[in-house]
Formats: structure tokens, sequence, C-alpha cells
């Protein structure tokens, strides 16, 4: 009777453990979700400013037309690429990533043609729309340096031991995290 309470014993804690890591990985897991969620709406609120900039510029640079066409061609690229959580591996982030840079490359282009306009400059719905832009590159910047934070938390939990052997039978896999485009290793020349 002794040997079958003890046994009963160890079941019930190895349930216990089971049930508390699966229950930790799964909030960890929403985690990374969320933090996905809030990286895509920063984006998307980059996206939605964008149609109102280029009107904005439109009416100032009519014949710009190629620099206009293709920012609104790199918004709907990044737009139409949708990813779950569950879809975060490296090859997709980067995948993302590459066409998000394409929209923040051709906004440089645009920014550096209102500079050709004087009046374009002084228009005060194009400096609003300038500084929300502004503004959301530093919430997207913020966003991606959260969701990496999160993702951290996730892996080490996954791949900690004894958690790891809950995360291998109930397929909790680890997620990729944003790394640096490579044009953010070569500084930008700046020529006066």
């Amino acid at each position: 009777m002794n040997k079958w309470m003890i046994a009963l014993g160890v079941v019930t804690l190895l349930a216990i453990f089971g049930f508390k890591t699966y229950n930790g990985l799964v909030e960890k897991d929403e985690a990374v979700a969320t933090a996905w969620s809030n990286v895509e709406t920063q984006y998307q609120r980059r996206a939605d400013l964008i149609p109102n900039l280029v009107n904005t510029v439109k009416g100032y640079a009519a014949h710009e037309s190629e620099t206009l066409e293709s920012v609104i061609a790199a918004r709907s690229a990044a737009t139409s690429i949708n990813l779950t959580a569950d879809e975060l591996t490296p090859e997709k982030i980067a995948e993302y990533q590459a066409a998000q840079q394409e929209v923040r490359s051709a906004l440089g282009r645009l920014i550096a043609i209102a500079e050709n306009y004087p009046d374009l400059k002084a228009n005060q719905n194009f400096l609003e729309l300038q500084a929300q832009l502004e503004g959301t590159e530093n919430r997207i910047a913020v966003a991606r340096k959260e969701f990496n934070e999160i993702a951290r938390t996730y892996n080490v939990a996954v791949r900690r031991f004894p958690a790891n052997l809950v995360a291998g039978i109930c397929g909790f896999d680890t997620k990729a995290y944003f790394e640096a485009d490579e044009a953010a290793a070569q500084a930008p020349v700046v020529t006066f």
C-alpha cells in the first residue's frame, strides 16, 4: 500500500509539473503573438499614413510620379505579407522585413523630393504627416525591440530543461527574432 501511495504521489507531481509547464508555455506563446500583433499594428499605422503623405506631395510635385508610384507599390507589397505568430521563421521574418525596408526606402526618396519644394516643406499637412511618420518609425523600433525581448523569454522557456521535454511533446517551437537589416551596417552618407 505504501509503494502505491508513493507511486501515486510521483505521478501526481509529474502531472502538476506538466500542466504548470504547459500553461506557462501557452502564456508565453500568447505573449509572443501579442508582441507580434503590436509590431504589425505599427507597420499598419505607417501604411495608413502613406496615402495621405503621397497625396500631399502629389499636389506639389506631380511630375515626380515615378517616386510616388514606387511608394505606393512598396506599401502595397508590404501590406500583402501577413504573418501569424505560428509562421515566425527566420525566412518569413526576413521576407517581411525586406518588404518593410522597401517601404522605408521609398519613403526616404519621397521625403528627399520634398526638400526640392520649399512650399511643400512649409505645408502644415506635410509637416504633420512627416512628424507622424517619424513617430511611427520610433514606435516600430520599440515594438520590434519588445517583440525580441518577449520572443527571447519564450525561447528560453522552450529550451530550458525540463520544460523542453513538455515543449517537445506539445509542439512548442522557438520563435525567430527581428534582426538588423544588412543596410543598417553601413553608415549613411551625408553630403552638403
